[in-house]
């Protein structure tokens, strides 16, 4: 086992190189042991080098009400009126403060997803 801290590309290509080749090694074998070191490294440098911006708060109540097989009409009964969700998912309405309550606890969508700009 030859683990080194990733810092360059060249380093992250070469750990997710030999992490595909012992991917699949048992648990508690050296190879599983190496395998399970290397996801903690390449995790690491991906956060660092490769961020994931959260979803805007439409992008983010269009992947819930996909996840959770709802419609539009199921919205209005969470934020009411038709008009103000057409408003809401053209982006001509912003979110108020109580309706990012409700998305909240009816679609337990993450507040910092809902407060975020758009």
């Amino acid at each position: 086992m030859n683990i080194k801290v990733i810092k360059t590309e060249i380093d992250y290509q070469q750990a997710l190189k030999r992490l595909e080749v012992i991917f699949d090694a048992p648990i508690d074998s050296p190879e599983g042991d190496e395998a399970e070191i290397l996801c903690i490294l390449i995790e690491k440098y991906e956060d660092e080098h490769y961020p994931i911006a959260p979803p805007d708060p439409i992008e983010a109540i269009s992947f819930r009400m996909e996840q959770m097989d709802m419609k539009n009409s199921d919205l209005v009964k969470i934020i009411g009126y038709k008009s103000r969700v057409s408003e809401i998912f053209s982006r001509k309405r912003k979110l108020s403060l109580q309706m990012i309550r409700k998305l909240h606890e009816k679609l337990k969508i993450p507040y910092e997803s809902l407060m975020s700009d758009y």
